[in-house]
């Protein structure tokens, strides 16, 4: 497959996701390895020295079942990103980040608001309404299986249960709606069959010749032609004849 279409796979598709949750689980070793404790570097809303944790929030996590629950949808999350939107999956990931903490520090309770759910809401609605605005099959699909591995998650952008950072969810989802806005327009282009290219000659084509100007069948058609063919062609037969010498012995 060429590098120029749109849906490759490569050692990126998998390797950068792969990093991504690695350095996750690194961080939180090191916390449980030292006995440290990073959430002081989360989003605190409205405090300058919580404007770090914008970059750093998303790479810690409360215990081991918060880091769990957060790498698998991460890993599938991503990987579909750089799969399906390879031209723009670190403008996504990078501007989205960002993005999402800024807002859960404007809008966020007094806390420390960490992990990386609020990205994992920005890729799954950034999959979502990019593959629905798109209108391409592929994407579409790919919306769907969105919604039916991750459309529960939707539940969790309301205060429903204490102790979770449901601004951070909430400013993931609009974020991942405003970039699927933003680049609605960078969509892969949909394959055209041989049929639909403007150097396609229907005479030309064997297939096509098996119908008639209406679509119907129309049987032994070819058979007909060589049987006319042998009927009113003439074989002509030319000879060549060259001299040749002798060899002397």
């Amino acid at each position: 497959m060429k590098q120029s279409e749109p849906f490759v796979f490569s050692t990126r598709v998998v390797g950068f996701p792969i990093l991504f949750v690695l350095l996750i689980w690194l961080v939180f070793w090191f916390e449980v390895r030292f006995n440290v404790n990073l959430n002081i570097y989360g989003v605190r809303p409205r405090e300058i020295s919580g404007l770090r944790g914008i970059l750093f929030s998303p790479f810690i996590h409360g215990d081991l079942k918060h880091l769990f629950n957060n790498s698998v949808p991460l890993l599938v999350l991503s990987m579909s990103l750089f799969y399906f939107y390879r031209k723009i999956s670190w403008q996504v990931l990078l501007i989205g980040l960002v993005v999402t903490g800024l807002l859960t520090w404007i809008i966020g309770r007094p806390s420390n608001h960490i992990g990386a759910s609020g990205v994992i809401y920005m890729l799954a609605a950034f999959l979502f309404f990019k593959g629905v605005f798109s209108g391409y099959f592929r994407l579409v699909a790919l919306s769907l299986i969105v919604v039916f591995l991750y459309g529960g998650m939707l539940w969790y952008v309301a205060p429903i249960e204490p102790g979770i950072s449901w601004e951070g969810h909430l400013s993931g989802l609009v974020t991942g709606l405003g970039l699927a806005l933003i680049y609605r327009k960078n969509i892969a282009k949909k394959p055209k069959y041989e049929w639909e290219k403007p150097e396609y000659k229907a005479e030309e084509d064997l297939f096509m010749q098996h119908f008639d100007e209406n679509g119907n069948f129309i049987e032994n058609r070819f058979k007909q032609k060589e049987e006319d063919s042998e009927d009113n062609s003439e074989i002509t037969y030319r000879y060549f004849y060259k001299k040749t010498e002798d060899k002397k012995e």
